[in-house]
């Protein structure tokens, strides 16, 4: 029998709400739910059906919720009892004798059925399989000219993992469907990316699944396995830093409540959906105002765009390695299952995902996001007065926010992806970097002995760390009051004092515009201090203030790249730190819909081009949060989490704090009895 500590610990009990899940149901709580694996089998079924005999040449590339317009969710909403659910619709993506076939499958009666099918003809393909990519990486094994090249580095066969890469467009007139395949070594260690064979380069032709090019131009050391391993189990003394224990104790149960893709939490109520493309989705966000005793609108629909990815090497072996993680190899395909305890805390509740295989079939991410309320010591708000005679006054409050997580793994990089709703109105969104550093061999063991641009650090013998950049393009559908809003940039400017008798020189205010066109939204930020702010010109506070949201940017990250370089035209949705368009339910992807060696004809930058109008309208808002990465040693073998976020917060949406009157979590004291 284990034996137990005697002390006593105070820790906090969030009871704002009981928790509650609805059991699994084939009836749809609200018309934005992810589609389930049932409905998966019926688009599948649906499909086979209308290719009969062919069925079994027909590969799926992408299946997801065809959204309803906006306007039937709204109505929808509104008295959800009386009316039908908007329809219920899933958006297809086939490849069909090597054409690219774009679906709407209705899945409303009992039988669902294809109401509109067209084959695409345009430039880019559709997002990479899981299934293509591992096939395209198992045919070096069989192929003569690879064993050879194998054998004549002295290497073992049996310990070569190959790993496969999108080769992007360089102005080639004509594309097939190819991925680049390059070799690593794995003896002594999983990390193979930090073991790569360099020199060996082959193109996998996706259709014919076949190498149809093969290049081995050079051989270099391949870099030790040693001080490469990142499981623990494969450590040795000393260890450290130490770290004691914590725990999070709920005795009521989690402080939210799950009903179906529904949250319900402090004043907060969002839904949440999962996508093979993007990953999470947060959608129809409101807070309660508790002056005015009712929800309010904030945030329609939100999730990452697109993820661009270019490095920074432009050598035979390099250049390719351009990516775009959404429109290429998926975020939600690339989602894995989070550990209890570990990427999530104890009093975390988990959700599961769901997506389409290559032959439609559902396949589930167990846990693919957790929720769970978060206390991490800090305060909501807080002042003590001594001015005041014979008293001193002190007023605290503990902040406790909730957090929605969720982790995708592409290739070598995994994302940590965090929306934190707050009491106050805000919503926090955060990415953590962390995972494999992607590295080349070179015959250096020192820094010392680079005589010219390697591209990257030296991070080990014979291993260097390519410079490379994220991009992370946010999709911002706020909708603060109602949809109809408009962008306002306020500029902070330095004024002389006029007033003569006063020693200042100086001081600065605000000069405020409203943008009228997407060309006066587009915004690169840099040094200049300004406010960014949604707001609602038909809706003020009881003095008079539009009621809005202010964009909160975090670190400034723009890329250097030469604006006409493939991978930037690609990448040109990123040329501005945010850009502002009128709603368009087709305009969803930032990198557009085909991104794999696509040519920057169908980007958030040229959609923006026909400069349409966005004062007083539905709008949304994308902005684009960037890291500029140049490695160092620390980043070895395995990369300590690098995180960077930026904020919405209220301004003016309420006529005074919203926290005002919330009182901090009570103590709860546990005894631990022998």
């Amino acid at each position: 029998m284990a034996s137990t500590c005697s002390a006593s610990l105070s820790l906090l009990s969030i009871t704002l709400f009981s928790f509650l899940i609805s059991p699994a149901s084939s009836l749809h709580e609200h018309p934005l739910d992810p589609l389930t694996p049932e409905e998966f089998s019926l688009i599948r079924h649906a499909v086979m059906r209308s290719h009969g005999a062919s069925s079994e040449n027909v590969t799926f590339h992408y299946v997801g919720l065809d959204e309803p317009d906006k306007p039937l969710i709204y109505s929808w909403m509104l008295n959800q009892t009386d009316k039908m659910s908007p329809p219920r619709r899933a958006s297809v993506v086939l490849r069909f004798h090597e054409q690219t076939h774009e679906l709407i499958v209705d899945l409303s009666s009992h039988r669902p059925s294809i109401v509109s099918k067209e084959v695409y003809h345009g430039n880019g393909f559709p997002m990479l399989t899981l299934e293509e990519q591992t096939a395209a990486s198992d045919l070096p094994r069989t192929h003569d000219q690879f064993i050879r090249s194998i054998e004549k580095r002295g290497l073992n066969m049996s310990d070569v993992v190959c790993a496969c890469y999108t080769v992007g467009w360089y102005g080639e007139p004509r594309s097939r469907r190819a991925m680049k395949v390059l070799a690593y070594y794995t003896n002594g260690t999983v990390n193979f990316y930090m073991r790569p064979i360099e020199g060996i380069v082959m193109v996998v032709d996706l259709e014919l699944m076949k190498i149809v090019k093969y290049h081995d131009r050079f051989a270099t050391t391949v870099p030790t396995a040693e001080d490469t391993e990142y499981r623990l189990e494969k450590q040795y003394p000393p260890f450290g830093p130490h770290l004691k224990g914590a725990a999070i104790v709920q005795p009521h149960g989690p402080g939210f409540e799950i009903k179906g893709h529904t949250i319900s939490w402090a004043n907060w109520k969002f839904h949440i959906g999962f996508d093979a493309r993007v990953g999470p989705i947060i959608s129809l966000a409101s807070i309660y105002d508790l002056e005015k005793g009712k929800y309010r609108q904030v945030l329609y629909r939100a999730y990452v765009s697109e993820v661009f990815v270019p490095y920074m090497d432009p050598t035979e072996e390099w250049y390719y390695k351009t990516y775009f993680d959404c429109g290429e190899f998926g975020f939600g395909l690339s989602a894995v299952s989070l550990q209890p305890g570990v990427d999530c805390p104890n009093n975390a509740i988990f959700i599961d995902g769901f997506y389409a295989g290559q032959d439609g079939t559902p396949v589930k991410i167990s846990n693919v996001t957790c929720v769970f309320e978060k206390y991490a010591g800090n305060i909501m708000w807080r002042h003590t007065e001594t001015e005041i005679s014979d008293e001193t006054i002190r007023e605290v409050r503990s902040d406790v926010s909730l957090v929605v997580r969720s982790v995708s793994t592409v290739g070598n990089y995994d994302y940590i992806l965090d929306w934190e709703f707050k009491p106050s109105g805000s919503i926090e969104f955060e990415v953590g970097l962390t995972g494999l550093l992607e590295v080349k061999a070179v015959n250096y063991t020192h820094a010392s002995q680079i005589k010219e641009d390697e591209y990257g650090t030296m991070v080990g013998a014979n291993t260097i760390a390519t410079h490379h950049d994220h991009f992370l393009t946010y999709h911002l559908d706020l909708d603060v009051d109602g949809a109809p809003n408009s962008f306002v940039k306020t500029k902070l400017i330095t004024k002389p004092v006029a007033e003569e008798g006063v020693p200042r020189k100086s001081y600065w205010t605000v000069s405020s515009k409203t943008a009228r066109t997407e060309s006066e939204a587009q915004l690169h930020l840099g040094l200049e201090p300004c406010d960014l702010i949604v707001v609602n010109l038909n809706k003020q506070t009881k003095v008079g203030n539009n009621v809005g949201y202010r964009l909160i940017p975090g670190p400034i990250a723009s890329p250097i790249l030469f604006r006409d370089d493939y991978p930037q035209i690609r990448g040109a949705f990123t040329d501005n730190n945010l850009w502002v368009t009128p709603y368009n339910k087709s305009e969803k992807w930032a990198g557009g819909r085909y991104v794999d060696q696509s040519r920057g004809e169908d980007t958030l930058a040229v959609w923006t081009k026909r400069n349409r109008k966005i004062e007083n309208e539905d709008i949304v808002l994308w902005y684009t949060l960037g890291f500029h990465h140049v490695p160092c040693q620390e980043d070895f073998p395995i990369m300590p989490t690098l995180s960077a976020g930026f904020e919405l917060r209220p301004s003016n949406l309420f006529d005074r704090n919203p926290v005002l009157k919330t009182k901090s979590p009570k103590l709860v004291i546990l005894s631990c009895k022998p």
